[in-house]
């Protein structure tokens, strides 16, 4: 019997194939560094006020840029064996006609950017030819009017209501102030369609489901686009074949487009009914529609029932907050 080898070592197990790091979108960086500088230079020249409005203005900017330059660590998602993305006006067109198939490409391309830039366009010319129309003087009084009805403890004295009346006019007539309107306005759409995103990628998540940050967000910004451009486009109409004084200072500051229930009640009157029937209509349907079916198919191992149970909770819970809000504060509406 020969002697045991005691040099004899075992060879080790075989270990697995590390998986490639996932890209990061580090093109994000240069922008949201660019956006920071510019933002700090702004709000810097807004405290002299050489620049009207830019406290706000830069610090909307600045932190526009924070949050890009926070997101660019998020990884991207890895699709083996995926298709080549969509060209962006095949996807434009594309989510009007077959949504799936978009959806799908999303899943392994989540490119956002063209779709929110649609957005904010429509969103900024809507706008301006509301404001236009309606006139600032106009919509300043009604604000100005419901500030000082609310009623304590929130109607502020009569010197700071005045002050407030001529602030808000000078940023819709000061043409800086109404570019720094602009801009805030666009870094809130991106914070909302962020909120968004950040609920349908843990609503996923609960259901059971896979879904990347990015991806999220571009079924967000997708799925918000043809709704938008329906409204925009369509309330941009009627905004001019109505006569100004149909139209409502705060109601209509969105769209003039009048698709749901909401019409069957007085906002002076029943200002909580209305906002709760202005959540039954066509294009709320099929908003809820495309989102559900965006979640579907942008994510992974997500089911029909996953998909619409996210969808409509989001729904439910932003009429629960506005119904809340309303009747909180009812006069603004009326």
């Amino acid at each position: 019997m020969s002697a045991p080898n005691e040099s004899f070592q075992a060879p080790p197990p075989p270990q697995p194939e590390a998986k490639p790091r996932a890209p990061r979108p580090t093109k994000l960086r240069p922008f949201a560094i660019a956006f920071f500088i510019i933002g700090l230079i702004v709000l810097g020249a807004g405290i002299p006020k050489l620049v009207p409005g830019g406290i706000s203005t830069g610090g909307a900017l600045a932190f526009f840029g924070i949050l890009l330059f926070a997101f660019s660590f998020i990884a991207l998602p890895v699709i083996p064996d995926a298709e080549p993305p969509l060209p962006f006006f095949a996807k434009v067109t594309g989510i009007l006609f077959e949504p799936s198939r978009v959806f799908r490409n999303l899943r392994a391309h989540p490119h956002w950017v063209g779709a929110f830039a649609i957005i904010a366009v429509l969103s900024v010319i809507y706008s301006f030819a509301f404001v236009k129309r309606i006139t600032p003087e106009r919509i300043v009084d009604h604000i100005t009017q419901k500030v000082s009805e609310m009623g304590p403890p929130f109607t502020p004295p009569p010197d700071r209501i005045e002050a407030m009346r001529n602030d808000r006019l000078s940023e819709l007539k000061n043409p800086i102030e109404r570019i720094g309107g602009v801009v805030k306005s666009v870094v809130g759409l991106f914070i909302l369609a962020c909120i968004a995103a950040g609920f349908c990628l843990l609503g996923i998540l609960a259901f059971g489901g896979r879904i990347n940050w990015w991806q999220a967000l571009a079924v967000v910004f997708y799925a918000w686009l043809p709704v938008v451009a329906i409204q925009k486009v369509l309330g941009l109409v009627i905004l001019y074949l109505k006569s100004p004084e149909d139209l409502h200072p705060i109601l209509n500051q969105d769209t003039t487009l009048q698709d749901n229930l909401s019409i069957l009640f007085s906002a002076a009157d029943h200002p909580v009914l209305f906002v709760l029937m202005s959540f039954i209509g066509l294009t709320w349907f099929y908003f809820l529609w495309l989102r559900a079916k965006g979640l579907r198919y942008g994510g992974t191992r997500v089911g029909s029932g996953a998909a619409w149970g996210v969808s409509i909770t989001i729904y439910v819970l932003l009429m629960v907050f506005l119904t809340i809000w309303t009747s909180l504060f009812p006069g603004f509406i009326s």
